[in-house]
C-alpha cells in the first residue's frame, strides 16, 4: 500500500531502479565484493461492545493530524516499507531496504519529508567503494524539486495516513464489529484513483469482479488508534494471491523529525537526480 502521490510509490520505484543500476555498475567495474551485513508492538485490544456504527468507529481510529506521532510498516508482497509520522512537525520519514545477490550488496533508501521539503539518503553495504563509484554521498541529500522531470513525483508530507487506510475502508458498504477491537469488511478497489494508488502493486483489472469485494481485517488498539489493516488480495491473471498489510504503532513514542543540518546534509548531486528521473 502506498501514500497518495509520490511517497511510498516513488521510493519503491526508485529503489528498484537504483538496485539495478548499482548492480550493473559494480559488475562493469569488475570490483570484488564481500557479504554485507521495530517490533510492531501490538498491545492489548479493547473489549468493547459492538459499535453502533462500526464503519464510522473504524474510520475514527485512523490517525489524525491532531494526534500523536507514530511508526508504521507496510508490507506489499516482498516489499516492506518502514517509517515515522510526526504530525506536529508536518513530517514523515520512510525507508526501504533491498538486497541484491549478484553481486551481493544491500541498499537502504530513506526519504524524509517536512511540509514540501524533501531529503534522500542512500546507504550501501557489501561492496567497498560502491558509494564512490555511484557518486552518492552517505549523508542526507537535500532535493530540489525544480530538478526533477516531474516535480509532482517528489516525496512531500501528505498527512497522517501513509497507507491510505481510510480511503480503503470508505469503499466498504458495511463493516462488521467482531469485538475485541477487530473489524471486518469488503473493500472495492475500483472506487477511485486514491484507492488504486493505495494498492499500486495490484493489477486491479486482472482481478475482474473480485476487485469489488476484497476482504479486509482491521484491528483497533486499546488506545483507540488503528493498529493494523490487512487486505486479502485474491489471485488474478498472472498475479498470485497475496496479503497487503499496514501497521501503525508506537503512538506517542515515535521519534520527532526535524530538518537535517550541518555536516549531516548536503545538496543532492547530479547522480541522485539521475536515479529519481529515470
Amino acid at each position: 500500500m502506498t501514500q497518495r502521490i509520490g511517497t511510498a510509490a516513488t521510493i519503491r520505484r526508485v529503489a528498484g531502479i537504483a538496485t539495478a543500476v548499482l548492480a550493473a555498475t559494480a559488475l562493469s567495474a569488475g570490483c570484488g565484493f564481500i557479504s554485507g551485513t521495530g517490533s510492531t508492538g501490538t498491545g492489548s485490544t479493547p473489549e468493547a461492545s459492538a459499535s453502533a456504527d462500526p464503519k464510522a468507529a473504524l474510520l475514527a481510529a485512523v490517525p489524525a493530524e491532531d494526534g500523536p506521532g507514530f511508526r508504521f510498516t507496510t508490507v506489499d508482497g516482498t516489499d516492506k516499507i518502514v517509517g515515522v509520522v510526526d504530525p506536529a512537525a508536518h513530517a514523515m520519514e520512510l525507508g526501504l531496504t533491498q538486497e541484491n545477490e549478484d553481486p551481493k550488496f544491500t541498499m537502504k533508501m530513506t526519504f524524509r519529508m517536512i511540509d514540501d521539503k524533501s531529503w534522500m539518503r542512500v546507504e550501501l553495504k557489501g561492496i567497498p567503494g560502491l558509494h564512490e563509484m555511484m557518486k552518492l554521498p552517505k549523508r542526507w541529500m537535500a532535493l530540489d524539486r525544480t530538478k526533477l522531470h516531474d516535480p509532482t513525483d517528489a516525496p512531500v508530507y501528505e498527512g497522517t495516513d501513509p497507507a491510505n487506510a481510510a480511503a480503503i475502508i470508505r469503499t466498504a458498504d458495511t463493516v462488521e464489529d467482531k469485538g475485541d477491537g477487530t473489524y471486518t469488511g469488503f473493500a472495492d478497489l475500483t472506487r477511485g484513483q486514491e484507492v488504486a494508488t493505495a494498492v499500486d502493486g495490484v493489477d486491479i483489472a486482472a482481478l475482474g469482479e473480485a476487485a469489488k469485494k476484497v476482504p479486509f481485517t482491521a484491528v483497533v488498539g486499546a488506545d483507540g488508534n488503528l493498529s493494523s489493516l490487512t487486505l486479502d488480495i485474491p489471485a488474478g491473471g498472472k498475479q498470485k494471491a497475496t496479503k497487503l498489510t499496514v501497521r501503525y504503532y508506537d503512538f506517542g513514542k515515535a521519534p520527532k523529525l526535524s530538518e537535517p543540518t550541518g555536516d549531516e546534509v548536503q545538496k543532492a548531486p547530479t547522480s541522485a537526480y539521475e536515479l529519481l528521473n529515470d
